[in-house]
């Protein structure tokens, strides 16, 4: 909440709060931004409840299930709406309106489900959304506190949030964000300041291929990912504790060599294939509402 104020102090732009369902099952917290006007999509867990008479579908995964989906012909109150991303692709998704219990479009919040597969609802591709937006409407009644969403502005919202996840799973296992113990406080301050300034130079280096301080060319190559050997090989891709040997094995493609100058040396060759996945799923930008 508090960097929700300072964001408004600062009077930085932005559309809507959009978090997991750590912060979607608060109800403190949604308390908190509707008091401050500020919109927001959260998630919610699928077996998200309210009270309801037995016998009667009573979580948003049970809802979903009874929305009258058949088939793709058939799609009962599914609405089909399709999420498009920066290197040109799309994706098929569907999304319902949930009407029921303290939600549905005229009433205080509203709840989504959103997903890739409306019969099976794999948990992967299933999202299970909450938010405080105003359903688009024909009325002329009084005047929302702001622009109201559709179902797949809503989706696209929240997909926003798997992008900062993505870039963060980057930083923290690929740059080393994580790798600060035993350290002091400040130390551990400077580390993660060193570790985001990485990060922004690679997203420079990638936006900027002319900016290379050496004149050679250099074939760019996917970067091979090699076994450690201290790790077991029935012990590789196992648990947390096994990732130390999958991170210095992926770290080590960052300097492809000794520098052939008085330059720094050429950490950031493979920069491009560092981040090709990630841009590869980033999400377009939100197409301009109808006046």
């Amino acid at each position: 909440m508090q960097l929700v104020q300072q964001a408004r102090r600062l009077e930085w732009p932005f559309r809507a709060v959009v978090a997991d369902c750590l912060y979607g099952e608060d109800r403190g917290l949604r308390d908190g931004l509707r008091t401050l006007q500020v919109p927001y999509v959260l998630a919610l867990n699928p077996a998200h409840a309210w009270w309801h008479p037995e016998g009667v579908a009573g979580s948003l995964q049970e809802v979903a299930r009874e929305a009258g989906w058949v088939s793709a012909e058939q799609p009962g109150r599914w609405v089909p709406l399709t999420r498009m991303f920066r290197d040109g692709s799309t994706q098929e998704w569907w999304a319902v309106e949930i009407v029921a219990g303290p939600y549905g479009p005229e009433k205080r919040e509203r709840a989504v489900v959103a997903t890739t597969d409306p019969q099976t609802l794999p948990d992967l591709t299933t999202w299970y959304l909450v938010t405080n937006m105003p359903a688009p409407s024909e009325g002329t009644g009084s005047e929302p506190p702001f622009p109201p969403a559709s179902l797949e502005e809503i989706s696209r919202l929240y997909g926003l949030r798997t992008w900062v996840e993505q870039s963060y799973k980057q930083v923290k296992h690929t740059l080393g964000w994580s790798q600060y113990q035993v350290r002091s406080d400040k130390a551990i301050r400077r580390h993660w300041q060193l570790v985001c300034c990485a990060f922004s130079f690679c997203w420079y280096h990638v936006s900027h291929p002319s900016s290379r301080t050496t004149g050679e060319t250099q074939k760019p190559s996917e970067p091979e990912v090699l076994p450690d050997p201290d790790v077991p090989t029935q012990a590789a891709g196992t648990g947390k504790k096994n990732q130390r040997g999958k991170r210095q094995a992926a770290t080590g493609i960052l300097a492809d060599g000794l520098t052939s100058g008085t330059r720094v040396a050429g950490a950031l060759d493979h920069a491009a294939a560092l981040l090709a996945r990630v841009v590869r799923a980033a999400p377009t930008r939100s197409a301009p509402m109808p006046a």
